[in-house]
């Protein structure tokens, strides 16, 4: 049955990443109320609130919960809080969307869902590439079988100087470098495209050769919050990964913060039976018909247009809490890729293939 009130809604964490999900839900202002936002800065949140329309402020995401009454919470901390956050919001009664990743590692994931499972609330992971256009695109052409059986697919998130600083270069905070946090968006986009086939088996490799943004004359990468923490650059610089799924199909991923290339790149690229096809930044197909190879380019823009991605992400999750309608973002693909990327970091720290 369909909710007949304003859904009540809080954020924990007001990084920057919550500013993407407070605007998905500005947008359908008869549908949600900003009721309270949590962050471990106080005065973080205190400012945050004003500026934004919430009612309340708090430190301490337990007592939000216990004082508000909240139908939904966005997840929005850095990783090392998803688990305990969001397992607090679905043990008080909240549907949570946790941002990507989901968690630091598979037990924690899996902990997570089975706090959803035990509540009875929906637990939807924040893998915003689904929400795409182009992802849209490519899907309609996959499901009509345009592209025949799809066995093989490649995904790049390489960035020359490129991690984003504080805690995303601290291990303890962020549970990985460009892998977890770039390569997850990748390889869950080519694993929801190719119809979410479970993976078996990885070989995967890490490197930490060059260090956090070498061109800015940093020698030694120290990073301090407003909270006083001084974070350690202890992440991979680049990581490359082999994944093999039960239906056949492989993936080769790359991903990196620091890396000896020309330019910052990210493109996927899918091969079938019938026809290949690649997002750089345009969707373009690669076939053959009457004996002669033929490069197909659809008309329009086909490119990711950011502008409203995270909006469509939103709106996705209050329909689902709303209306009960099937969430496109589940918990459990969430565990999956926790599984692989696990899996990738075994294999990159034993020097071996890794089954799963």
């Amino acid at each position: 049955m369909a909710m007949d009130r304003k859904l009540r809604v809080g954020i924990i964490g007001a990084g920057n990443i919550s500013r993407s999900h407070l605007g998905g839900y500005k947008a359908i202002p008869d549908l949600v109320e900003l009721v309270a936002v949590c962050d471990i800065d106080e005065q973080k949140a205190k400012d945050y609130a004003a500026a934004n329309g919430f009612q309340r402020a708090y430190k301490d995401y337990n007592e939000m919960l216990a004082k508000e009454e909240l139908d939904a919470v966005s997840v929005c901390t850095w990783n090392a809080a998803h688990a305990g956050a969001t397992i607090a919001a679905l043990n008080a009664g909240c549907n949570v969307l946790c941002e990507k990743p989901m968690a630091m590692n598979t037990e924690e994931a899996l902990a997570m869902e089975e706090a959803a499972k035990r509540n009875g609330k929906l637990l939807m992971i924040g893998f915003v590439r689904r929400f795409g256009n182009d992802a849209d695109i490519l899907k309609k052409f996959i499901d009509a079988g345009t592209m025949g059986d799809l066995y093989f697919a490649k995904a790049t998130y390489l960035r020359r100087s490129g991690c984003p600083g504080g805690w995303f270069g601290d291990k303890r905070y962020s549970g990985g470098g460009p892998l977890i946090d770039l390569g997850v968006h990748v390889i869950d986009l080519c694993r929801y495209l190719a119809g979410r086939p479970k993976p078996v088996s990885v070989y995967g490799v890490t490197y930490n050769n060059l260090g956090d943004n070498r061109a800015n004359n940093k020698k030694d990468w120290v990073s301090k919050s407003s909270l006083g923490i001084n974070f350690e650059y202890t992440v991979e610089d680049f990581a490359t990964a082999f994944i093999r799924f039960d239906n056949g199909m492989t993936l080769n991923v790359e991903a990196s913060f620091n890396l000896n290339l020309k330019n910052d790149t990210g493109n996927i690229e899918l091969f079938g039976t019938k026809a290949g096809a690649r997002i750089d930044p345009q969707i373009e197909f690669f076939s053959d018909m009457n004996n002669m190879f033929v490069d197909i380019k659809p008309s329009g823009n086909t490119a990711l247009e950011f502008g409203g991605l995270f909006n469509r992400e939103i709106r996705h999750f209050v329909d689902c809490v709303r209306d009960g309608i099937p969430c496109i973002s589940p918990a459990e693909d969430g565990v999956t890729l926790m599984r692989i990327l696990d899996a990738i970091y075994l294999s990159a720290a034993e020097g071996r293939e890794v089954k799963i």
